[in-house]
């Protein structure tokens, strides 16, 4: 093959693209502006030129619609969760409260005077006495206080006070906790567990109780529990002792909580029995507090004396304290009317004839067996063939015995 034939087609190639551009430059903007109007029509290449390739699309387009915003796609809500009802406990309706008991205008007061442990045992004495209304818990307890630092809380001042404003109907004291300390007097300062500091302190409790006692109103005070410390437990029972011979030498009563809060052995526990058996916890874990339940049990020594001396007034069934809630003394609509009893002795002296309640006879026409045999002393025949029936058979008449 020549270099001539094989640069012929190359040759007629470049001529065509050159007609072609000529062709395309022969069109004014008028017609490709018409054109373009008429139809649309692919890109097309070289190729599809010279081999007469047909357009893709014949028809016209539609111009190109707007396309539409994206719109945002909403996350799907949370699934619910699945409660498996086999495992899972049931949805118990909200449990209403008891309305509490109201209290009644002239209802007796208890007072309550102490350091930490008096107002834990107000608190359980206050839901001791709920639901009694005859009975309201005052409890005046200073956390901090005492019987040796009275320059911090005077007691022997302040309780006088406090009887003078709610006259109460019994005092109840706990206090001592607080007292293991050094005892300022006026003539020096008394340590802790000396005689002098025992021989103050036995003063004060004395000069205490007698504030409420002289006044007549009933005393309880109440003794110390056992503690997590040896040494504290040792010191409240000394002075467990100090408190009753003193409080009962003036006519006041020693409430004793010991066997509450310690085990079978005398030694300190955390976790006992509550007022129904149960076993709880009673202390906290400084080993000197009590727990809530602790103070209901604490309370549950102090009830039992409480009630005894109030007696009816700290019933739940009390309504008023007067004599409108009385039941009913009054004789019934119709009484009975009263008649002469009749006399054991001699009946007829005394004109009675009945027994209280009688009444009269009822008319008969004719008399009973009974009257026959009292009043005429007859007594009736027996019916014939009965076994009482002693008469004799009747003789035979000389015809009845020809006839048999």
């Amino acid at each position: 093959m020549t270099k001539k034939t094989v640069r012929t087609p190359i040759r007629w190639l470049v001529l065509a693209l050159a007609a072609a551009s000529l062709c395309l430059g022969a069109l004014t903007p008028v017609r490709m502006a018409e054109a373009q109007e008429q139809q649309r029509y692919q890109r097309r290449s070289i190729l599809d030129f010279f081999l007469g390739r047909r357009y893709l699309e014949d028809s016209p387009q539609t111009p190109d619609a707007p396309q539409p915003r994206r719109q945002q796609r909403k996350k799907p809500p949370a699934p619910k969760a699945i409660v498996n009802t086999r495992t899972a406990p049931p949805l118990r309706a909200p449990v209403q409260e008891e309305p509490a008991v109201q209290k009644l205008g002239d209802a007796k007061k208890i007072l309550i005077v102490g350091d930490f442990l008096a107002s834990g045992l107000g608190d359980g004495l206050t839901a001791a006495f709920e639901t009694s209304p005859g009975v309201v818990v005052e409890a005046r307890g200073n956390v901090s206080s005492g019987l040796v630092r009275d320059d911090y809380y005077n007691w022997p001042e302040q309780l006088p006070q406090m009887i003078d404003e709610l006259k109460p109907a019994m005092v109840v004291v706990m206090i001592g906790a607080n007292d293991r300390q050094q005892m300022v007097t006026d003539t020096a300062k008394e340590k802790f567990r000396t005689d002098g500091w025992f021989s103050e302190y036995r003063r004060r409790v004395l000069s205490f109780g007698k504030e409420v006692t002289d006044r007549k109103i009933p005393l309880l005070w109440v003794g110390l529990p056992a503690f997590e410390s040896d040494q504290m437990t040792a010191d409240a029972v000394q002075m467990n002792q100090l408190y009753r011979n003193q409080v009962e030498s003036i006519g006041g009563e020693f409430v004793d909580i010991w066997d509450g809060f310690v085990a079978e052995n005398g030694s300190f526990i955390v976790t006992g029995s509550d007022v129904n058996g149960q076993q709880v916890r009673l202390r906290t874990s400084d080993g000197i507090n009590l727990t809530q339940a602790g103070r209901r049990k604490l309370a549950f020594y102090v009830e039992k004396p409480a009630r005894r001396l109030l007696g009816t007034q700290a019933s739940p069934d009390l309504v008023r304290l007067d004599s409108s809630s009385l039941p009913g003394l009054g004789l019934p609509a119709n009484p009975v009317e009263h008649t002469v009893p009749i006399s054991l002795s001699d009946p007829n002296l005394d004109g009675g004839a009945e027994l209280l309640g009688a009444g009269p006879p009822p008319m008969v026409l004719t008399r009973s067996p009974r009257d026959l045999l009292v009043e005429q002393g007859e007594m009736t025949a027996a019916p014939p063939g009965r076994v009482d029936d002693y008469r004799l058979p009747a003789a035979k008449t000389p015809a009845e015995v020809s006839v048999k």
